[in-house]
């Protein structure tokens, strides 16, 4: 069980203030927001390890986080593969997510961006994991998006699906679960009941039943909660990702 750190976008979004939120969440695995990446300043004697000087900022901030016990699974460069990128831009984001330790990156679903990434992404072996929201649905997945590479994947977010389908979640969950490089966790309402974002156990979208398949098939993608739900006038982001946790951990018992 993991976060991505736009959970926290209530709070300041650069790295070194983001990761005690993240510690403090009981969190140890994010998918980190590109921007805060990218924003991260390296500290001056910090050694890339890579013939790109540039690296190193990213080799700096996988190490800073390592060693409060957080890993980086994760970055979502959410522009990567558009049509106006230059190649240059798309190498450099490969990179860097493998300066910092992902083993994928994700960004919105786009047939051409995957036709665009699937080489580069086979060559890098950096997986592309396409988010989905409401516009996703049974077969969307059928289609040529995942065929232009082996390194091209699913990051399927589950309240989306339930939001904007009656069918189950947990059966694409079951028919892709060979690319899918990570789940985001909501609870939302299903279509039928409006789809609002409720916090986790009051919505529609079958969390537990999730978590229990993965435990139950050895599953080992990341499940990354993903804070959406209006946070009361009494709390807080780090409070609420600590509860979505602990939701997920009874669920797992």
């Amino acid at each position: 069980i993991g976060t991505i750190t736009y959970s926290y976008r209530s709070w300041r979004h650069d790295a070194a203030s983001l990761l005690p939120l993240v510690v403090a969440s009981g969190i140890s695995s994010i998918e980190l927001m590109g921007d805060t990446a990218e924003g991260f300043k390296a500290p001056a004697d910090a050694a890339s390890g890579t013939p790109d000087d540039d690296m190193a900022k990213y080799v700096a901030l996988r190490k800073m986080y390592q060693d409060a016990g957080v890993k980086i699974h994760i970055v979502k460069f959410g522009n990567i593969g558009d049509k106006n990128m230059t190649d240059e831009k798309i190498d450099y984001y490969f990179r860097a997510a493998k300066a910092l330790g992902a083993k994928g990156i994700t960004r919105e679903i786009s047939d051409v961006a995957a036709k665009r990434l699937g080489p580069i992404a086979d060559k890098h072996q950096i997986m592309i994991g396409f988010h989905n929201h409401t516009q996703i649905n049974a077969k969307t997945y059928d289609g040529p998006i995942l065929s232009y590479g082996k390194f091209l994947a699913i990051n399927l977010d589950i309240g989306h699906y339930v939001a904007a389908n009656d069918d189950s979640v947990l059966e694409i969950i079951e028919k892709y679960r060979d690319r899918i490089l990570s789940l985001h966790l909501k609870d939302r309402k299903s279509r039928a009941n409006k789809g609002a974002n409720m916090p986790f156990g009051q919505g529609d979208t079958p969390i537990i039943p999730v978590l229990q398949y993965m435990k139950a098939n050895k599953l080992s993608f990341p499940a990354d909660i993903e804070l959406e739900y209006p946070v009361p006038k009494d709390s807080d982001a780090v409070k609420e990702v600590a509860k979505c946790v602990q939701f997920c951990k009874q669920a797992l018992v």
